[in-house]
Order: C-alpha cells, then sequence, then structure tokens
C-alpha cells in the first residue's frame, strides 16, 4: 500500500523507519513470547530518562495510550494506541522533507549560564511543561542540572486536555514517584495545590535545619521550563498580582527575577529555556504547533500543514467537527492541499493566512481538547 504525501509516495512494506534518538522519551525494549508472531517494524526508539521501560507481550507494543488493558474495550484500546505509534513514525517522514526548525536567541544562552548558577542555590525545582506535549517540552538536559534535588512537575494548560489525557500521565508520573500538579495559569486552577505542595517542602526543608541548629529561611523555588509554557502567569496567579510581565508568545521573559511568596518562600522566574540544537524535529514541530518556539524559527505553512496531517491520523480527534468547521473533507488529503483549499475559500488565495488561521484554532482550543502526546505504557498482553 502507498502512502501519498505531497506528491511524494512511500510504500509501508519498504519502509524500515530509522532510529530515532529522541532525548525526551525513555527508552523500551519489546519481548515477544515463544508463540507469538515478531511484532512489525517499531517506529523509532526515543530516549529521555536513564529509566528504562519494558513492553512485554506478544502483540504489537507501542508508545502511547491507556495503560488498563483489562476492559472490554481492550481491541478498540489496543488499535488506538497503534495509532498513536503509527503517527510517531508518520511524523518523523513529514518533518524530513521540511526545513528544520531551529531557535536559541542570545538571551536564551545567557540565561542557561546564570539558571544553572541559580539552581546550586535552590531547594526546590518547579518545572512547568505543555500539558499537550509534555515530553516534547521536557528539556533533555534539566536531570543534570536538578540532580537530587527535590521537583515539583507542573503540565500547564490542562484544560486544552481530555480527562483521559489527565489520567493517564497522572499514572505515569505517580509510577515514577513524581509530584504532579495539572494548572491552567490563564484561570488560576492548580495554583492553590502548587502553593500547597511548595511550603510544604518549605516546611521539610526548615524542619532540617532545625535539627542542625540553624535558623529557619525562605525556601528558594525556581520556576523553569520552555517558552511560552504559562511561567510567568502561573507565578502571578500564586501572588494573586502581577509581577512578571506575561503574554502568549515566547520570549517575554528575559531577565531571571526573584520574587516573595509569603514569608517562608521566594520564587525565581526564569525565561524559557531550550536546547542549542534541537536534533529531534518531531519535537520541533510539535514546539511550533503549541506555539512553544519562536514563530521566526518555522514556516506557518508547513507547519500547518503537519498539524493536519496529525489531526487527520490521531485517534482521539473527530475529524467530522474539522470537516464542518472549514467544509472541507480532511480524509485522505495532504495537508498543504488543505491549507490551499482553505485559502481559496476563505482568504483569496493566501496560504499564509490560511496557515494561521488553523494553528490559532488549534493554539485557541477552537478544535476541541487535543494532546499531541500520551505517555509511554508499561503492560502486560
Amino acid at each position: 500500500m502507498a502512502t501519498h504525501l505531497c506528491d511524494v509516495f512511500f510504500n509501508k512494506a519498504s519502509i524500515s523507519p530509522p532510529v530515532l534518538q529522541h532525548q525526551r522519551r525513555p527508552p523500551f525494549t519489546v519481548f515477544a513470547t515463544a508463540s507469538a508472531a515478531p511484532p512489525p517494524s517499531s517506529p523509532p526508539t526515543i530516549q529521555a530518562k536513564p529509566k528504562l521501560l519494558q513492553i512485554i507481550g506478544g502483540k504489537t507494543a507501542s508508545w502511547y495510550g491507556n495503560a488498563n488493558m483489562n476492559s472490554s474495550n481492550a481491541i478498540d484500546s489496543f488499535e488506538e494506541e497503534y495509532g498513536w505509534a503509527d503517527l510517531e513514525t508518520d511524523l518523523y517522514h513529514w518533518t524530513k522533507t521540511l526545513r528544520p526548525v531551529q531557535w536559541y536567541p542570545g538571551h536564551i544562552a545567557k540565561t542557561e549560564r546564570e539558571l544553572k548558577e541559580q539552581l546550586k542555590l535552590m531547594d526546590v525545582v518547579i518545572e512547568v511543561r505543555d500539558a499537550r506535549i509534555p515530553i516534547s517540552t521536557s528539556h533533555p538536559q534539566m536531570d543534570s542540572w536538578l540532580g537530587n534535588r527535590k521537583r515539583i512537575l507542573v503540565l500547564n494548560r490542562e484544560d486544552m486536555i481530555s480527562a483521559a489525557d489527565r489520567n493517564a500521565w497522572a499514572d505515569y508520573y505517580s509510577r515514577q514517584k513524581i509530584k504532579v500538579v495539572f494548572s491552567n495559569g490563564q484561570l488560576g486552577m492548580g495554583t492553590m495545590k502548587l502553593g500547597r505542595l511548595a511550603k510544604s517542602v518549605a516546611a521539610e526543608v526548615n524542619m532540617k535545619r532545625r535539627a542542625r541548629g540553624l535558623l529557619p529561611r525562605p525556601v528558594r523555588a525556581g520556576i523553569v521550563g520552555y517558552p511560552n509554557v504559562g511561567k510567568s502567569s502561573l507565578i502571578n496567579r500564586l501572588l494573586k498580582r502581577r509581577m512578571c510581565p506575561a503574554a502568549p508568545r515566547p520570549g517575554v521573559t528575559r531577565v531571571l527575577k526573584w520574587v516573595r511568596f509569603g514569608n517562608d518562600l521566594e520564587l525565581l522566574d526564569s525565561p524559557g529555556i531550550i536546547p542549542m540544537r534541537m536534533s529531534d524535529q518531531s519535537a520541533a514541530i510539535k514546539l511550533a504547533i503549541c506555539d512553544d518556539i519562536g514563530e521566526r524559527s518555522y514556516d506557518v505553512t508547513d507547519v500547518a500543514g503537519v498539524l493536519v496531517q496529525m489531526l487527520s491520523k490521531l485517534p482521539t480527534v473527530d475529524k467530522s467537527n474539522l470537516q464542518e468547521r472549514y467544509k472541507i473533507d480532511i480524509d485522505g488529503r495532504c495537508g498543504k492541499t488543505f491549507i490551499h483549499k482553505l485559502a481559496v475559500q476563505l482568504f483569496n488565495g493566501d496560504e499564509h493566512q490560511a496557515a494561521f488561521r488553523i494553528l490559532s484554532d488549534f493554539r485557541k482550543g477552537r478544535l476541541g481538547v487535543i494532546a499531541l502526546e500520551r505517555p509511554p505504557v508499561h503492560f502486560h498482553v
């Protein structure tokens, strides 16, 4: 069977996807039982943490999906999981022909140097990620920078993913003993829980100081993460006043800034940090789609075209909603063909405007609650 991707044909039977060294996702190994048929070609192997996940079973393994395979809908669940894995393989091929997405403005290099120095003084680190793409918004060097320091993980924009997505990520991180808070920095949801967690860490730190005969002091917490994931908005919600500049675009915060939260906690707001070179273009495209990277780093038409392709294949997306919104059939169409038709229909042939409309609709939630990633699963079949 051949797949038509913008006038390029790939014969799926002949494609053996190369191995990706994704620096954010944990590696996995697949074991088949003696009676099982060998699994099909695996999608790219992805790395992000030293911990090894093993997926054991005689059926096709996958990265994403619902880990509960005991329900009456186990077969449907399995098909959905395979759809997520297949999407990652397709995404790899789609991005190969596009202009690489790279963005590393000068202030980020300076911020990274300063932040690594400040992290030495931190008692706890609050890492903020985009709930739609938690893996793609995890910095590959963050674990080495933090060492043994306490970490609270915040998945912001929880209102843009479904309850099933939230449950999947909550279960995934709880298995790793990572404290996770789902938040909406714009509306303040989750900030009370984050405040309680941060203050409980502060109490633990000062308890240890008293045991060593030291006076208590305000606990220092650094808030870190990729650009535009909502760090400053989260701080403003925690403080219940606008102390840090915030806007819905990357690169607004340019300097590190300490602010006091009550009498026992100090928060460090930091500019977004991002790897100097993004070797994983699948993750880079997701950052562009979710507006977590500077607009100058990518071609809007390319990125919107990939988004359309993703939405046409994501197992959790209702394609009829897209067709009704744009009055264009999405099935089997190349993303750029879709954009061209929308441009002719609404924007006098201006494909840039059509592409921007699609990206804007997705970013504002007008296309529904849509996560672009699901966590790796660990299950026995």
